[in-house]
């Protein structure tokens, strides 16, 4: 495909949950800055629909209203969730065909517009290419067959450019047998937006009661975490000691907070309960935070560019760096109260930089992609 004359092609950015819009954010800040003859588009699926995950983030991350919305919510299980994005999404781009859909991460909608999308031949890029968590060791146990690791894998298999946070995630691109000219290393667009937006996020008022430095934070969504009641349990017991030790701030995701109701499970003392917050509000939240608790791929990633030390409460990562740069580690549920107070005590290293995660991810995905659109026909 090569560029058209005249008027600009559209790419569609395609926004299903609230993880995808900083990263969608970096890419669209570096096409404005470009000058190539594309016109981004946000393509909203509606899996996250209401404001406080999805809509008070766009104008705080400098993006519109989306220009085109599915208006596919979730529920109905994952099966259900794919199949309706994918038939709204095929009968969006045989009306209104991109020169190139742009999917990021991992969620269900991000699958199912890719395989909506090369079902009509339209060319697919993955941005957060190549992430994998490792495969479990006998009779140990990884995240190997959670969603979002399925949905990674199978978007990587079908797209067509494949934009990898770091080089180790490129070289298993490549050995995977995608072709090199369609893989690159471009860094973490996470991080360029969260560059771009410390400021304004440090900024924000923190929670009444709370004093910088002097609490943790809590994130806790995954299935394997919150769909299971004897797990969701243990977890709040590990966070019930955890805050014996340091007050911890929980913005609760709507689908915990529905578990815990539906099992009567209350919160712990010393955790103060707060809704979801928009993006600024939980950047400063984390920028001022001891320490921060979470099953979040991406707040691993933010808690590493913030130098804040991350108990990841999953047996695996898919974002190993984060391991290696010393910023993060996998904790049990009864592990919980002795990792805080490691950290409370000092014993914590100071995160080391990690390569590409420098500001500069968006405008190696916007450089790789007009080379790509513009090869010839």
């Amino acid at each position: 495909m090569s560029l058209p004359a005249g008027d600009p092609a559209e790419l569609h950015l395609v926004a299903a949950a609230r993880p995808n819009l900083p990263k969608l954010a970096a890419l669209w800040h570096a096409l404005d800055e470009t000058g190539l003859p594309l016109r981004p588009v946000l393509l909203h699926t509606g899996q996250h629909h209401d404001a406080a995950l999805f809509g008070d983030h766009l104008a705080q991350l400098g993006l519109p209203p989306p220009g085109i919305s599915l208006g596919i919510a979730g529920g109905g299980g994952h099966a259900a969730l794919i199949g309706r994005t994918m038939m709204a999404a095929a009968a969006c781009w045989e009306a209104r065909r991109p020169a190139c859909v742009i999917v990021p991460g991992d969620v269900d909608g991000a699958l199912a517009a890719a395989l909506a999308a090369r079902t009509l031949g339209l060319p697919v890029a993955h941005l957060e290419a190549g992430l994998r968590c490792p495969e479990a060791e006998p009779g140990g146990h990884s995240d190997e067959d959670m969603p979002e690791e399925i949905n990674r894998r199978a978007i990587d298999a079908v797209a067509s450019l494949h934009w990898a946070p770091d080089e180790a995630s490129a070289a298993r691109l490549r050995a995977e047998g995608r072709p090199a000219g369609r893989v690159r290393a471009v860094g973490n667009a996470m991080v360029d937006t969260l560059l771009r937006q410390l400021p304004s996020a440090r900024d924000r008022p923190l929670p009444p009661g709370l004093q910088p430095r002097r609490f943790g934070v809590v994130t806790l969504h995954r299935a394997a975490n919150v769909d299971d009641p004897a797990a969701l349990a243990s977890l709040l017991d590990g966070l019930a000691g955890a805050a014996r030790l340091l007050p911890l701030a929980w913005p609760l995701h709507p689908r915990t907070a529905a578990r815990m109701d539906r099992w009567g499970l209350a919160m712990p003392a010393g955790i103060l309960g707060l809704p979801p917050l928009s993006y600024l509000d939980f950047l400063g939240l984390l920028a001022r935070a001891r320490l921060v608790a979470t099953d979040s791929g991406g707040v691993q990633e933010e808690a590493t560019a913030l130098d804040l030390p991350c108990l990841t409460l999953r047996p695996s990562t898919e974002r190993p760096l984060t391991l290696a740069a010393g910023s993060n580690r996998l904790v049990a549920a009864a592990g919980l109260p002795a990792a805080v107070a490691a950290v409370l005590a000092g014993d914590w290293p100071r995160a080391r930089p990690i390569p590409l995660w420098d500001g500069r991810a968006g405008a190696r995905m916007a450089a790789h992609l007009g080379a790509f659109l513009r090869r010839p026909a």
